[in-house]
């Protein structure tokens, strides 16, 4: 296991994803689990295979800020997934307390309104912070599980509301099932980060997600990243399994 001797400082800035190319600076594992040490034996078995990992509410409420210093001591860039929704307040300060810890993307909730999202991005001016990606509709949800919470439109017409909503009070980068790459795509252009979870491979089982997509067809679709967890953490070889998705992604279309 690499030694953790050299922490990024505070006063580093992370880098921002541009149009990455390359397979590997596209595919972001997600490190669901309950304890740094597991996410950090997970991580080490994918040096060289992918640049990018996502730790989220799960690991971040347990092992705290230094699991991501210590991450990107490995030489990973990270995916701060926490998912923000609060008063407008509240989640600009969050904003704020990560800032500088060298995550490069965080995400807040699209469905937060317009006065939170704007306290986000202006929060994001701050020395450090990340690039935000709003989540716009989770891809454990389908039409009826929104309709239990009072949304009547499909999950791809609610995602393009939240989509332009997002973007009108600054925030340009965004969350979304692959059912919704090309609709989002248009409204933002092409310059927008679309970061796709629930990604499966051909045959695997989805789980508990409702809107899935193979790796090579979100990224046909536009997908600037792709985020995999349980395909690639839960194999019997997750190194393989990495390997292989790699490969879809950059089978040309």
């Amino acid at each position: 296991m690499p030694p953790d001797a050299t922490i990024h400082s505070a006063a580093a800035q992370p880098k921002a994803p541009a149009a990455p190319k390359d397979p590997k600076d596209r595919l972001i594992v997600a490190l669901d689990f309950p304890s740094a040490e597991q996410a950090l034996a997970l991580a080490d078995e994918l040096q060289g295979l992918c640049r990018w990992v996502k730790v989220g509410m799960e690991l971040y409420y347990a092992a705290g800020r230094t699991v991501v210093e210590r991450l990107r001591a490995r030489g990973f860039d990270v995916f701060l997934d926490l998912k923000l929704y609060d008063i407008p307040n509240t989640v600009a300060g969050a904003v704020r307390s990560v800032s500088g810890i060298g995550a490069s993307l965080l995400t807040v909730h699209a469905s937060g309104g317009a006065a939170m999202l704007r306290a986000a991005a202006e929060a994001a001016h701050c020395t450090g912070a990340p690039k935000l990606l709003a989540v716009t509709v989770v891809t454990s949800m389908d039409a009826a599980e929104l309709a239990g919470v009072g949304v009547n439109d499909t999950p791809s017409a609610q995602a393009l509301r939240l989509a332009l909503l997002a973007k009108t009070a600054g925030i340009d980068g965004l969350v979304c099932s692959a059912e919704e790459i090309v609709a989002l795509r248009e409204a933002m252009g092409p310059g927008a980060t679309l970061v796709v979870p629930g990604i499966r491979p051909a045959g695997t089982d989805a789980g508990d997600q409702k809107r899935v997509a193979t790796p090579a067809d979100a990224i046909a679709c536009g997908a600037s990243m792709l985020v995999v967890g349980r395909p690639i953490t839960q194999a019997d070889d997750p190194a393989k399994a990495a390997a292989a998705i790699l490969e879809e992604m950059a089978e040309p279309r």
